[in-house]
């Protein structure tokens, strides 16, 4: 004590360095300690969740080491559709970017196969604007002829396909159809640009570009009829022009020229008919054709303007659907002849519930059709496809 007490001041002392490394070292195991209750407690409530996903990644990588042939074929046949670009993902969807024509592309999502229930689109009329310039490659069969309309495996029918929705609401229903569509550049060009889309176009199997004014026009949500010529009584005089269907010519030689004249075109609902009041006149010569316009599963139009014609009973015996028009719009080629035609025309529709009327692409034609359309609108007349008013007894 009595040492210590005659000991220089600050002698004997710890030194300031060791306290200072011993007061460190508390802190920093502190430190660590805390860190590691925290991951514990974050890997606890997390451990469950990553072992699901460790172990469905795991199967994952198992099931894309064994690719499936079958999958692999069916990939490759949906990638050529319509120059599509298709790709497989992991789960073994299908992707396929389809074309519009106009730059434009819409992607498809298939489901890849499996068992079980088939689930079926139940909307089988129309298409998608954006695709309705492409056919659907199961209703068309390769022929030497060219692409000809065909029923589907499951029953669908061009006609149907390609049908202009209608609202399906009861009221009056107009059909127009303007025809020669093909002929003339300038006159397709107003008729797809100017005319409401409820207008149905006719295209001439002898005309220009036919696909590609089809293409446009179907985009632009028109219905489709395709024109072919027919056998008037005034013929040769009278020649409607290549590729006419003749009341002398076989059946067999009949049908080829239909074939070749379906062939220019595809995305068509029905045939229509150009001239021909000798032709649907002779129930033998007609008969063949409408049975193969049936079976194909496309509609007739007859344009009206032969009372002679046995279209009506021909195709009720072959379940052909078909109709007759009611107007002929254009008998005087003068814009407000045609109005004064439209108007009665809308009287036959309030009158029945539907009516059709038929005119040439002339310049008086679009321009009266456009404006009455806009009025009958109004006026609560629905402007429909002429699938929506054709007369089928194939319906069960």
């Amino acid at each position: 004590m009595g040492t210590d007490l005659h000991a220089p001041l600050g002698q004997g002392r710890p030194s300031k360095t060791k306290r200072s490394w011993r007061g460190y070292k508390a802190v920093l195991c502190a430190g660590v300690f805390i860190v590691c209750v925290i991951a514990l407690s974050i890997y606890v409530i997390q451990e469950d969740d990553g072992l699901r996903r460790v172990a469905a990644n795991g199967a994952q990588t198992a099931s894309e080491g064994k690719p499936d042939p079958s999958k692999e074929a069916d990939g490759a046949a949906r990638s050529t559709q319509l120059g599509a670009s298709s790709e497989r993902t992991a789960s073994g969807a299908n992707i396929e970017r389809i074309p519009t024509g106009d730059g434009n592309y819409v992607t498809k999502y298939t489901p890849r196969d499996r068992t079980g229930p088939l689930v079926i689109d139940a909307q089988r009329m129309g298409q998608d604007p954006r695709i309705a310039g492409q056919p659907n490659p199961d209703l068309v069969e390769e022929t030497e002829n060219g692409k000809l309309p065909i029923i589907g495996a499951d029953g669908l029918r061009p006609m149907d396909q390609y049908a202009r929705p209608w609202s399906g609401e009861r009221g009056a229903r107009v059909a127009i159809v303007i025809s020669g569509l093909g002929l003339s550049q300038t006159g397709s060009q107003k008729a797809v640009q100017q005319l409401p889309a409820g207008v149905t176009l006719a295209f001439a199997a002898s005309g220009n570009s036919l696909q590609r004014w089809m293409q446009e026009a179907r985009r632009k949500g028109h219905e489709i009829l395709l024109q072919v010529p027919f056998e008037p009584f005034d013929y040769p005089a009278n020649d409607p022009g290549p590729g006419t269907l003749l009341t002398a010519s076989s059946a067999k030689d009949n049908i080829v020229r239909l074939h070749q004249a379906m062939a220019r075109v595809t995305n068509y609902t029905g045939i229509v008919n150009y001239q021909g009041a000798r032709y649907l006149s002779d129930e033998k010569a007609l008969r063949p054709v409408l049975q193969d316009v049936a079976k194909r599963g496309l509609l007739f139009l007859d344009d009206g303007t032969s009372s002679l014609s046995k279209t009506n009973s021909v195709s009720d015996a072959v379940k052909l659907p078909h109709a007759f028009a009611d107007v002929v719009l254009d008998g005087q080629v003068q814009t407000q002849a045609i109005l004064r035609k439209l108007d009665e025309l809308g009287r036959i529709a309030d009158r029945q519930g539907t009516a059709i009327g038929v005119a040439a692409a002339y310049d008086e034609s679009i321009d009266a059709v456009r404006k009455w359309a806009e009025e009958a609108t109004q006026r609560g007349i629905e402007i429909v496809g002429v699938s929506a008013i054709v007369r089928d007894k194939s319906e069960p």
